[in-house]
């Protein structure tokens, strides 16, 4: 799908469609061991390694909403986000989000953030992470910086 087909979307097919390939790209990954989840963790993979760094996804809940010390985490990886041009987006699931990650769905306590990082040893691309790039990039053309993404049920 080329950036045109996306900008004539319908809002909420776009949403549909996003929510679709971010599941796809976050199974991708699970399969090429691209990811790392938690929010220490992917500050730890920022810290140390912030190249390897493709793609971010930051969950919350209500449960978590008024949780000061991880709005703060968020702020913190949003700005190193935005410092070194990495697509990032959020989802309201993180139940639905820890499921497609993690092999219970219980496994996952902490999959507020999880990033897709790229192997060290290969070249593993996902053409709907491409999708995701274009839509993170139009979100942004119209100042909705971190835009949120609803994943599909099961």
């Amino acid at each position: 799908m080329t950036l045109e087909e996306v900008l004539i979307q319908k809002p909420t097919e776009r949403a549909q469609c996003t929510g679709k390939a971010l599941e796809e790209v976050l199974l991708s990954a699970k399969d090429n061991e691209c990811l790392t989840v938690g929010v220490y963790e992917s500050a730890k993979v920022m810290n140390v390694d912030p190249d390897s760094v493709s793609f971010c996804v930051l969950a919350v809940d209500e449960e978590f909403e008024c949780d000061i010390a991880l709005q703060i985490h968020f702020t913190l990886i949003q700005s190193f986000c935005f410092d070194n041009d990495i697509s990032i987006v959020r989802v309201s699931d993180m139940q639905r989000l820890a499921e497609i990650v993690g092999d219970k769905a219980d496994q996952f306590e902490d999959a507020h953030c999880i990033l897709i990082t790229n192997p060290a040893e290969g070249s593993w691309e996902d053409p709907t992470l491409e999708k995701l790039h274009l839509f993170c990039e139009e979100s942004r053309s119209l100042n909705d910086w971190v835009p949120e993404i609803t994943l599909p049920e099961r």
